[in-house]
């Protein structure tokens, strides 16, 4: 293991050491259970969600929790007829748990995956606009390729894993890039373009691609705050006066293609979710100008002790992509400025700017 990976799990662990306590210590009688116990509580709030999910009794959760409690003499958790929530020095020591855990479940991994990078456990985050459409074509070669990958999957919006990830809840996260955060790192995977989705009947579909200048004027549909996809296509409307439709703010891809499709106007859609739009009642043209498109990146802590299982799931990821027809930029490349035009995941020649 990294010496700064041993140092971190040694300064958890001293976190217990140095404790000011009117009686001694006994951090052997400390078990790794009990540890996992106060973070499934402190993941739901709830003595019989957390039991549920240790696959335990509520007793058996409980007096594991009160025997912590009675060990490092303070109290953890207080109980409430709601559920439960964590005191102040309950919150220090789950953020503690949780990279004394992280670690311990990396020397196991580590051991699995002596000649198998992905061998383990691995939580990924995914934001809701890309999960649906990227993960269909990736989760079955992955399991696959990596037989003793256990992988978890998480859907939020960009800021929700964020959290998560800087808390330990998730080993990476695939997002839109650039992530404004400190303390990640970024892989860039595949640039995805933008396409245009109106009514059947619009002007536009006159058209055999759609610059970004010819939204002037149209009455776009966006995701609801906190969508990365929204600030994109925000971002597209100002810069060429589109008009924002303020009266409908959708939480998914789906409930814009129905808005679309009533003819309240017409919404930017990813390429690899176009595939999912043949209804009838909509057209798709691809959008050609310099900020049609997104770079979706693997994003994971610099401190993350398998650095390995990253670099193997993000090249498998982005040859899957180039499988796909989408562009894979060179890696270390951050500016999207000097993307190549390259046949689309739909095998769609897309024009020159």
């Amino acid at each position: 293991m990294h010496a700064n990976v041993t140092a971190r799990f040694a300064k958890a662990i001293c976190f217990f050491r140095l404790r000011s306590l009117p009686f001694p210590m006994d951090l052997t009688a400390i078990t790794f259970t009990e540890l996992r116990y106060l973070l499934a509580l402190a993941d739901t709030g709830h003595f019989g969600k957390a039991a549920a999910k240790c696959f335990v009794t509520q007793p058996t959760l409980s007096a594991q929790l009160k025997k912590l409690e009675e060990n490092l003499g303070v109290q953890l958790v207080e109980r409430t007829p709601r559920g439960a929530q964590l005191t102040p020095i309950g919150q220090q020591v789950v953020a503690h748990a949780r990279v004394i855990l992280e670690h311990v479940q990396a020397i196991g991994d580590a051991a699995l995956g002596h000649s198998d990078p992905l061998a383990g456990e691995l939580h990924l985050g995914v934001i809701p606009t890309l999960g649906p459409y990227f993960l269909p074509k990736v989760l079955v070669p992955l399991q696959h390729t990596f037989p003793r990958l256990r992988l978890f999957v998480e859907e939020q919006i960009t800021a929700v894993l964020l959290e998560h990830l800087l808390n330990h809840q998730l080993d990476a996260a695939l997002l839109a890039l650039p992530v404004d955060a400190s303390g990640v790192e970024a892989l860039p995977l595949f640039d995805e373009p933008f396409w245009v989705l109106v009514p059947r009947n619009h002007p536009l579909t006159k058209k055999a691609c759609i610059r970004e200048a010819d939204l002037e004027g149209q009455n776009v549909l966006l995701l609801t705050e906190g969508h990365c996809l929204r600030e994109q296509a925000l971002s597209l409307c100002m810069k060429h006066n589109a008009q924002v439709a303020g009266d409908f703010r959708a939480t998914s891809l789906e409930t814009l293609r129905h808005l679309v499709a009533a003819g309240y106007g017409c919404t930017l859609i990813p390429e690899l979710a176009v595939s999912s739009l043949g209804d009838g009642k909509t057209v798709v043209r691809p959008l050609v100008g310099a900020e049609a498109r997104r770079r979706i990146g693997l994003v994971w802590r610099k401190s993350y002790p398998r650095p390995e299982s990253i670099a193997a799931l993000g090249n498998f990821f982005r040859t899957e992509m180039a499988r796909a027809g989408l562009s894979i930029p060179r890696q270390g490349q951050d500016s999207e400025s000097d993307r190549p035009d390259a046949r689309g995941a739909l095998g769609v020649k897309r024009p020159s700017r």
